[in-house]
């Protein structure tokens, strides 16, 4: 009987193992980089902006990286790029990268069925075709990937797109009225891939301190020998 229970108990432990290493696969930090250029063993950060675009913020975060000749990547809400195209048909002449986060950014809506999800991201994605004149192949979920159903994320990977989650944050969705310098702090205190970062920010119109904290931000990575990529 003990024997019998020890052989029961090391099978269990094997099948959770293996569901585990799935589980890893699935959510594996190479997603976030999946679509990064070679890095040549140089510290690459990639400034990632959700929920955009505004009228009050985004122009103002464009010139701010204009100044600073850095390129990001907008993970765009397809909803409120009604009227503001004019804006991000600017974030893309410029060279930045325009990218899926969702249509409606319902979280009930777009997580309630694969089908569901799926069509949200085709919308958003038909508006940055509109733009840009091509789809894009990469997404954020909103929220991230991390407490997404796995059945949901393996339709992302199998309809063919990349998913981008993020190892740093300004927190500025987080942090009650914030002050720029605890978005500046905040961004340095939460890297956690030094050598890779993607960094968390937003451009909806209540994120001005945002606008503010953000060229502090990128020159201290430049003093640290960061260089800037938009992932393509």
């Amino acid at each position: 009987m003990n024997k019998n229970f020890t052989a029961l108990a090391a099978m269990a432990m094997v099948v959770a193992l293996a569901a585990t290493l799935i589980g890893c696969f699935l959510r594996a930090p190479a997603e976030a980089f999946a679509q990064s250029p070679s890095d040549g063993g140089q510290k690459l950060i990639y400034l990632t902006f959700d929920d955009g675009p505004s009228d009050a913020v985004t122009p103002k975060i464009l010139d701010v990286l204009r100044d600073e000749k850095v390129k990001a990547t907008f993970f765009i809400v397809g909803e409120r790029a009604e009227g503001r195209t004019d804006i991000l048909k600017r974030a893309f002449a410029e060279g930045h990268t325009l990218a899926i986060h969702s249509f409606s950014h319902r979280y009930d809506k777009i997580y309630s069925s694969k089908d569901a999800l799926l069509k949200d991201i085709e919308q958003c994605n038909e508006v940055i075709r509109r733009i840009t004149g091509a789809y894009s192949s990469l997404y954020r979920f909103p929220g991230g990937s991390n407490w997404v159903p796995d059945y949901l994320v393996k339709a992302v990977v199998e309809r063919g797109y990349d998913y981008v989650d993020w190892n740093a944050s300004f927190r500025d969705s987080e942090i009650v009225n914030p002050t720029p310098e605890q978005l500046y702090k905040a961004a340095i205190a939460t890297v956690s891939h030094p050598d890779k970062i993607v960094m968390l920010a937003h451009d909806t119109t209540d994120k001005k301190t945002t606008v503010s904290a953000l060229k502090k931000v990128i020159r201290h990575f430049k003093d640290e020998g960061y260089k800037f990529r938009a992932f393509m």
